[in-house]
């Protein structure tokens, strides 16, 4: 019963990331996102995946790991669509 609880609440808090690389893949932006949040939060899962797989707990190992994916996505895509000031021409 314990584990089933704890796949059921990696389950929702990874799903909760869906919509958001859905919506980057979608309109190709990603302006109102902080890569400063995104690049703390996805060490701070690759740690708790790391964590997880020490203590051999499946929920945890699961839910990291899927949220790593799809946080290394959004990190993939604030690199690749983010909008890059023109540089001054020089004369």
């Amino acid at each position: 019963m314990t584990t089933a609880v704890g796949l059921i609440a990696a389950f929702c808090t990874t799903l909760a990331f869906l919509p958001q690389v859905i919506k980057i893949w979608r309109t190709k932006s990603v302006g109102d996102l902080s890569m400063g949040t995104f690049i703390v939060f996805t060490c701070g899962v690759a740690m708790w995946l790391i964590y997880g797989t020490l203590i051999d707990d499946l929920p945890v190992i699961v839910a990291n790991a899927v949220t790593l994916a799809l946080q290394s996505t959004i990190l993939f895509q604030m690199v690749r669509y983010r909008v890059r000031p023109i540089a001054p021409e020089h004369p």
